[in-house]
């Protein structure tokens, strides 16, 4: 497996291969981060963070995470920096070290994209509401090529985009099969469907 140095990006976010994520950049390691990303072509980590916050010192962070790739950013109305990611494949931080400025910086191996499958009947159910909820979406989902056929896409984004809590997300991001995360999706919609009604 391919091994890389990332900068890491701790969030109260997941991403998954093919997912967008849009972010507001406006602390210095990370506009500092963002730049040096753009001038050599290259992406950063996004983790989750199991400890700490997203501003100040170094959070604690989840051991598996996602390489995201810059695809568009831009100066806001605000005077922050907009950027969104796509996510490319997921990975397992071997090692780490927080430099001066409190950026996070990583040893990774990448971890290989899961190959494409069918959905199966079982599950039209969740692409219905996937195709419902893509529906009703701008930035950054608007112009995200849609693949409701591919099992593991539809299982990624119903994760992304579900109220679904973070542990959960994280848990499913680590799972290597896309028919079981599809199977874990359906019976968690179907007993948030039960307490609902």
């Amino acid at each position: 497996m391919s091994r890389l140095t990332l900068p890491i990006f701790p969030l109260h976010s997941v991403l998954f291969p093919g997912g967008p994520l849009a972010l507001r950049i406006f602390e210095p390691r990370y506009l500092d981060m963002v730049s040096r990303c753009l001038k050599e072509e290259r992406g950063f980590g996004v983790c989750l963070i199991k400890k700490g916050s997203e501003v100040g010192p170094a959070a604690e962070v989840y051991s598996v995470g996602t390489l995201g790739q810059i695809t568009y950013w831009y100066r806001r109305a605000d005077g922050l920096l907009g950027v969104t990611l796509l996510g490319k494949q997921r990975f397992r931080i071997l090692e780490q070290r927080v430099e001066p400025n409190q950026l996070l910086v990583a040893e990774v191996e990448l971890l290989p994209n899961a190959p494409s499958l069918p959905v199966p009947d079982s599950y039209q159910g969740l692409v219905a509401m996937l195709q419902r909820i893509m529906g009703e979406l701008d930035h950054p989902y608007i112009n995200l090529p849609r693949q409701y056929e591919d099992a593991g896409w539809v299982g990624a984004r119903l994760v992304e985009l579900l109220p679904l809590a973070h542990s959960h997300k994280q848990r499913l991001l680590q799972e290597e099969e896309p028919l079981r995360r599809l199977e874990v999706l359906l019976q968690l919609t179907a007993h948030g469907d039960k307490s609902k009604g």
